[in-house]
Order: C-alpha cells, then structure tokens, then sequence
C-alpha cells in the first residue's frame, strides 16, 4: 500500500513562499547586492527539493526508481519556477522598483572598475544590459534559472534516496 506523501504542488507553493520571503528580508535588508546572499536562495532552494525527494522516496512503498524520485522534484521546480516569475515581476516592477535603476548603476561601476573598456564600450554594453532588465527577459531568466537549479537538486535528490523494489501483489490489500 503506498504511504501518503504531500502533494508535489503543496510543496512547490511552500517552497516559493519561503523563497519569497528571503527575498523580501534581503530586498529590505539591503542584501541583493551581497555576493553571499544572491546565492542563498538557491542554496536554500537545492536543499529544500533534496529534502523533498528524499522524503517522497521514504514514503512509498511501490517500489521507489530514480525516475520517480527524479520526476517528483522536478515537478516542484516547475510550481517552483512559475511561481518565481510572477514574484521576480512583482518585485523588480512594484515592491522594489529602485533595483533595477541600482543593479544598471552597480554594472556600469563594476565595468569602470575593471578598466579594459573604453567608455562606448561601458555605454554599447549598458544599452544591453538593459534591454534584459524589461519584464519579458527577466521572467525568461527568472524561470530558466530556477528550473535549472531545480533539475539538479532534483537529480541529486533521487540519486540520494534509496532505492526499492515494488511490494509483490501478493501482498497489496485487494478490493
């Protein structure tokens, strides 16, 4: 008989929403910026589905494969990934919209600092960089890159959990 196991979009919604959160603790905090910190929420991100898969694994009794265990994770770095779209939106475009203005500002330091451009290069190089600041690329970004972070932690996550065989039918409640 299979355990119940939480529903992968119950666990994707939850996900999200502590992902959120850290990111609103970081906008308001002053934190985006911080190298540590624009790697903390896929970090906590990676864990979090590992955990997930592993848990998912342990609750089922009809033989856990790779392919399931893998299948599972992914599809909560799709809820993950979709709902991250809606929130990076949200976000750039309404509860923080300075963030844009400063991560062109940062860019534009960061290429001053290094030096090997001349100035058209810095201004040609910024006139792209905003281009990928507008609504359309960043929800591309926004979903591509949480999807990617997904697809690994959710590989991980099944090649960490333990495999088993199916119950034998003679052993599974028969209606």
């Amino acid at each position: 008989m299979k355990k119940k196991s939480t529903d992968f979009m119950v666990k994707g919604i939850l996900l999200s929403l502590v992902l959120m959160v850290i990111s609103l603790i970081g906008g308001f905090a002053h934190l985006q910026f911080e190298t540590w910190f624009k790697w903390f929420p896929t970090i906590i991100q990676v864990v979090v589905i590992i955990i997930f898969c592993i848990q998912y694994g342990k609750q089922q009794t009809d033989g856990v494969t790779f392919g399931k265990v893998f299948g599972y994770g992914f599809k909560i770095s799709l809820v993950v990934s979709i709902l991250m779209i809606a929130y990076a939106l949200l976000s750039l475009f309404v509860i923080f919209p300075e963030f844009t203005d400063q991560a062109l500002q940062q860019a534009r330091a960061g290429m001053e600092a290094k030096g090997n451009l001349t100035e058209d290069q810095v201004d040609k190089a910024m006139e792209i960089t905003k281009k990928f600041m507008q609504p359309i690329p960043i929800a591309i970004f926004a979903f591509l890159g949480t999807l990617f972070f997904g697809t690994i932690a959710s590989l991980l996550g099944a090649a960490f959990t333990k495999k088993s065989e199916p119950e034998p039918a003679i052993f599974k409640d028969n209606p």
